[in-house]
Order: C-alpha cells, then sequence, then structure tokens
C-alpha cells in the first residue's frame, strides 16, 4: 500500500487548509483511514480517523475545526482544517489501517505550519 499525501503549507492563525491523501496498491473497502501528527519534540498524535462507513473519530484538540472526509471509490482521505492554531503547527501523516493484514501504513507526511 502507497500513500500520497498533500496540502499542507504555510497559513496564518485563522485560515484554513484541506489535506489530501490517495491509497494505491492492495487495499481493501474495510480499511480504515486518518491522520496524525507530530510536532517537534514531541510524540505522534491521532488527529482524526475514519471507518470504512464514514464514522468519524476525532481529537478533543480539533473537535469543531477539522473534518475528515473519504472518497471511497477514489481511496482518498480529506482532512479540512478551519480555525487552525498556531499549535496546530506539524507534520501531518496520512494512515490507513487495514484489519486483512492487520498492518498500519503511512504516508510521507506533509508539513503544516501555522503562523500568529
Amino acid at each position: 500500500v502507497q500513500l500520497q499525501a498533500s496540502g499542507g503549507g504555510l497559513v496564518q492563525a485563522g485560515g484554513s487548509l484541506r489535506l489530501s491523501c490517495a491509497a494505491s496498491g492492495r487495499t481493501s473497502s474495510i480499511d480504515r483511514m486518518g491522520w496524525y501528527r507530530q510536532a517537534p519534540g514531541k510524540q505522534r498524535e491521532l488527529v482524526a480517523v475514519i471507518t470504512s462507513g464514514s464514522l468519524p473519530n476525532y481529537a478533543d484538540s480539533v473537535k469543531g475545526r477539522f473534518t475528515i472526509s473519504r472518497d471511497n471509490a477514489k481511496k482518498t482521505v480529506f482532512l479540512q482544517m478551519n480555525s487552525l492554531k498556531p499549535e496546530d503547527t506539524a507534520v501531518y501523516y496520512c494512515n490507513l489501517y487495514s484489519p486483512l493484514f492487520r498492518t498500519d501504513y503511512w504516508g510521507q507526511g506533509t508539513l503544516v505550519t501555522v503562523s500568529s
């Protein structure tokens, strides 16, 4: 499985960005997809995940500001990020969990920088 993420960049506080991640390879319709992030000096943390049935789960820190969605036909997951804060600055990683292979797959990461 390969994951190609895009959409990161520099934005001012209060602004918006949309991340996309396209999966290819040995994917299945039951895969869970999501986003994690890692800020400098911190551990990687969950941002949002979405099941194959489009049920989302969010970190408390992003609830009400971020929206995760997916297009199963295109094997793509999206993260709409609104009302961005400087503390959202991190490298964002796309994730796919395959229940069939019981394996996590990771994208290359895309940097999001929010200036104050």
